[in-house]
């Protein structure tokens, strides 16, 4: 870069990653970004976690708003009539805010809130499904650097999290990458470890802390055509995504759950789950 060297700040950085620059403005961070490769390598990691959080949470935003809240809605309340124009639009806006309060407050009595398994499998089978057909940036950490992942991730999770070893069912450790937590099961980041076989077939296995009710429990089921195994206990939930025949997904499954539940005696949990 020749000439005087503008100064970009971290806000320029994190409007770069998240494509709020002007053409001109972009160009610029990108011409500074050529020179500076650990801050490009920062910018690149803050644009995987986006890409994660549209994945994971993007339905959240595509809800409607509720009618009862369209402006066009409130403005006819507001017009109805003109003679008590004034006291009918200060009881209008009482009632929306009420309503609404009262509407959003009592929404699990009409509508139950959906299981925490459940939002934690379809957050499993989501992440599988956004890095499995990718190349370079299917992990954050290589398995390679087995150390690092381990440390990383049991810090994040606030639990251990050793890798399962699934070499005799022929899978070996890709990598690993840390995920958003899930706001609706209240737990912790969550670690994701990907494996894969000689025919390039791949397994994730999606780990967080305990529920905060610590549930003991586990399901095997199907989403997206894929199948998952839950199961969760009162240190962590672990889900096992794949593309499997589902007698070889059962196997991987069932020794990814034997080798997580080990016991100090060197027992683990029996496994005892239902087809979901």
């Amino acid at each position: 870069m020749t000439g005087p060297e503008k100064a970009v700040t971290e806000a320029d950085l994190l409007a770069y990653a998240d494509g709020k620059l002007s053409a001109e403005a972009r160009a610029a961070v990108e011409a500074w970004l050529a020179d500076h490769p650990a801050e490009a390598a920062d910018v690149a990691h803050f644009q995987r976690q986006n890409e994660a959080l549209q994945a994971l949470f993007a339905p959240a935003g595509n809800e409607p708003v509720p009618a009862h809240l369209r402006p066009a809605t409130i403005a006819r309340q507001k017009s109805a009539n003109d003679n008590f124009r004034w006291r009918q639009m200060a009881a209008a806006i009482v009632l929306v805010v009420l309503g609404g309060a009262i509407g959003w407050a009592g929404r699990d009595v009409v509508t139950p809130t959906e299981a925490a398994s459940d939002v934690l499998i379809e957050s499993a089978v989501t992440a599988h499904s956004l890095y499995v057909k990718e190349n370079r940036h299917a992990v954050e950490v290589a398995g390679a650097d087995r150390d690092h992942l381990v440390s990383w991730l049991s810090n994040r999770v606030t639990q251990p999290v050793t890798p399962p070893d699934l070499s005799a069912e022929g899978f070996v450790l890709v990598g690993g990458r840390l995920l958003p937590p899930s706001e609706y099961a209240s737990t912790s980041p969550a670690a994701m470890l990907m494996y894969e076989n000689e025919a390039a077939e791949r397994v994730t296995v999606y780990i967080t802390s305990a529920l905060p009710d610590g549930t003991i429990e586990s399901e095997f089921t199907s989403r997206d055509a894929l199948d998952a195994f839950y199961w969760a206990n009162d240190k962590i939930t672990c889900t096992v995504v794949g593309d499997l025949p589902e007698a070889q997904m059962q196997t991987v499954a069932k020794k990814v759950y034997q080798q997580l539940t080990r016991r100090p005696d060197g027992t683990s949990a029996p496994m005892n789950y239902q087809r979901g």
